[in-house]
């Protein structure tokens, strides 16, 4: 078994030992737009899709009318 000899205030000293020197802001908001960015283009082709699909239901018998 080791033995530790802490001597002095290092052991409780509260300040932190890792400086962070520069940290880059707004990552999570640029994630969050991309998620909704993404999220409105999915939407936007899923409506693009029924449109286009009830046209071609839907189509032939309008013009046949």
């Amino acid at each position: 078994m080791s033995q530790h000899n802490i001597s002095g205030s290092e052991a409780f000293d509260r300040t932190p030992k890792v400086y962070i020197r520069k940290v880059r802001t707004g990552g999570m908001r640029r994630r969050r737009n991309r998620t909704v960015v993404a999220f409105l283009a999915g939407a936007g082709m899923a409506v693009l899709a029924g449109a286009v699909g009830a046209v071609a239901v839907f189509g032939p018998s309008l013009a046949a009318g």
